[in-house]
This record gives structure tokens, sequence and C-alpha cells, in this order.
């Protein structure tokens, strides 16, 4: 069975269209490997752990570093919560909080 990349709702979807146009160009070709090659085999620089079940793909543009974190769900699927741009070297608390609360909607 294949992995597939999915978002979380409309919301996310928003976010997405948001980013510049070469980080969701980034987002769309990491989005490709995983599903070419599956989530396994897919390493830094895509994709990093953050914390407890939540990961984050890894995006760099020419105005930017962006993150796009997601969960695994049943079924081999990867669903996004949530997309934004990093001002800071860290990823922030409060969009780590915030992709913790949206992952409680997804089953696992």
């Amino acid at each position: 069975m294949a992995w597939t990349v999915e978002t979380l709702n409309a919301v996310v979807d928003g976010e997405i269209a948001l980013l510049p146009a070469d980080m969701r160009a980034r987002f769309h070709y990491v989005s490709e490997l995983i599903e070419e090659f599956g989530l396994e085999r897919v390493r830094e620089p895509h994709v990093k752990h953050v914390r407890g079940p939540l990961w984050e793909m890894r995006m760099k543009g020419k105005d930017g570093i962006s993150r796009a974190l997601y969960v695994t769900a049943v079924g081999q699927r990867v669903v996004v919560v949530r997309v934004f741009v990093k001002k800071t070297q860290k990823t922030p608390d409060r969009e780590i909080v915030l992709a913790l609360q949206r992952a409680k909607e997804i089953p696992r």
C-alpha cells in the first residue's frame, strides 16, 4: 500500500495557498517524494521529527523558510495539520501546540 499526503481541512489548504510560489512548489515536491518512495525512505533535509507524533516537511525558498507540520494516520496517510512561514531559527511553541490540537481531530 502506497503512502498518500493530504491536508486536514480547507484552513490548511489556505495556509498552503498563502506560501510563496517557490515554497509551495517545494511542498508539492516533498509530498511527491513521500508518495513515490514511502515515508520511511524520505529523511532530512526533507522531513524531520518535531515532538511526539508531530513531524515537519521542510521547505526553503528565496524569501525564507517554511514548515508543514504533519502526523501519520491509519492507512499510510500523511495528514498536514499546519503550514507556516518561519521567522525564527526555532519552530515557535505556539505553532507546535496548534498543530497538536488539530492532530487530535484525526483518528490514528
